[in-house]
């Protein structure tokens, strides 16, 4: 924020810019109720988008590398933040384009975006792909989908409604003070630089409101936002600059700080507390970190068809089908590695406590077997013969994410060799 602020701003006024952008209120609800991290990482991304696209209209081969540089850590920070980077990329390119009278911005912008997501093919490129094989439905159930996330939605979850109250008041008392900063803005001595965070604000603004569900339905991605209140975190970059540059009266800035984080404060003692889990919700999972149960994991994540709540957190790491005892020596049990000796009286299938996935290759006694997978748990089956049998199973690289890791290394280096050549040539 200090690096953007300061392309038109005083240094004192820029300091003040940067403090309240750190210390924003949206900023605070991420920290203490949500513990978001990723999108607070991805809060920092925001400002130097917009200053490449203020720099965008000149051309320079440096300005549309560090764009595509910036797109490509948006998509490797955090992906609903990484969407929203991405529409309001586009929304402030044409905005640019349209208040300088000329499209020249646009094909810049393009370049630097495809650029970017090439770079970061080698995680996008997976995760696309590999959606297939998980029930990437459940990001949007109920409690989670778009139509349940709008400003001052109600449910039938009444925890949910809570939190949704905390966030639509927090995000009303934003919306006034920018509707007040951008009023004043504009009357001030900068008419050029306020339109362009206005189109970043009503842009937000009006994708946390209901109405606005068309969009979410048909608009490429965009579901994979699945809060609509996550825009606060693109409208707080114009919020805490509007607020600067509407006014150098401190009274005014205070005035508006005072009253955003004021609801904040409100809420958390007549809402909803910022840690709702007790001490024995914190002895519940020390208590599964240490015996190795492990934590409970999202719903979209689990192989297709298949329930995680069905396996036992107690269950063993190696187990007989048909529900027999088993002799069995496990050697190493790692996230990507795992290696074990299984002593069976008879051919059967082995019961992993570890999820089916096609990028797990398992080998029986140093041969490649086919593996099978458990209706409703989703855990992996491997059919052993009788008598000891050496079992390896390793996570292996799939062919999507070596085409991936191709696409971004070859992008890697062409824009070292377009660096390089534009130094020489400048030279």
């Amino acid at each position: 924020m200090f690096m953007f602020a300061r392309r038109w701003l005083d240094r004192r006024d820029t300091i003040f810019a940067a403090a309240a952008y750190a210390a924003n209120p949206y900023y605070i609800v991420v920290v203490y109720w949500r513990s978001a991290y990723a999108e607070l990482l991805a809060g920092a991304l925001l400002p130097l988008l917009l200053l490449c696209v203020f720099e965008l209209d000149r051309g320079d081969r440096k300005t549309i590398f560090g764009l595509s540089l910036l797109v490509a850590a948006a998509a490797l920070t955090n992906v609903p933040a990484f969407i929203m980077v991405s529409y309001s990329l586009a929304a402030l390119a044409v905005a640019f384009a349209m208040q300088r009278r000329s499209a020249r911005v646009l094909p810049h912008v393009t370049i630097a975006f495809v650029i970017g997501v090439a770079l970061a093919a080698f995680y996008l490129f997976p995760a696309v792909y590999e959606q297939k094989w998980i029930n990437i439905a459940q990001a949007f159930s109920p409690g989670v989908r778009p139509q349940d996330n709008f400003l001052f939605t109600t449910t039938a979850d009444p925890d949910h409604n809570t939190f949704n109250r905390l966030i639509s008041l927090l995000a009303s008392s934003q919306l006034i003070v920018l509707t007040i900063a951008t009023f004043f803005a504009w009357r001030s001595r900068d008419r050029q630089n306020g339109p362009m965070l206005a189109t970043l604000t009503l842009l937000a603004a009006l994708l946390m409101c209901s109405f606005t569900s068309l969009f979410w339905s048909h608009l490429p991605a965009l579901r994979f936002v699945q809060l609509p209140w996550r825009w606060l975190l693109c409208m707080n970059v114009a919020l805490v600059l509007l607020v600067t540059i509407s006014s150098k009266s401190w009274i005014w800035r205070g005035t508006a700080l005072l009253l955003m984080f004021g609801v904040v404060g409100w809420v958390s003692v007549r809402i909803q507390p910022p840690w709702w889990d007790d001490y024995r919700d914190i002895a519940d999972m020390l208590a599964a970190h240490e015996t190795a149960a492990g934590y409970e994991g999202v719903d979209e994540y689990v192989p297709l068809g298949a329930d995680a709540y069905s396996t036992k957190a107690d269950a063993p790491l190696v187990s007989l089908n048909n529900g027999e005892t088993l002799d069995v020596k496990v050697n190493r049990w790692d996230a990507e590695r795992k290696s074990f000796t299984a002593q069976t009286g008879h051919a059967d299938l082995l019961v992993l406590r570890l999820f089916n996935y096609p990028a797990w290759r398992v080998e029986v006694g140093g041969q490649k077997v086919q593996t099978q997978t458990r209706e409703q748990t989703g855990q992996m089956l491997i059919p052993v013969a009788a008598g000891a049998n050496q079992v390896r199973v390793t996570f292996i690289r799939t062919w999507d994410r070596t085409v991936g890791t191709i696409f971004s290394l070859i992008t890697a280096a062409g824009l070292l060799l377009w660096s390089f050549a534009y130094r020489t040539h400048a030279t």
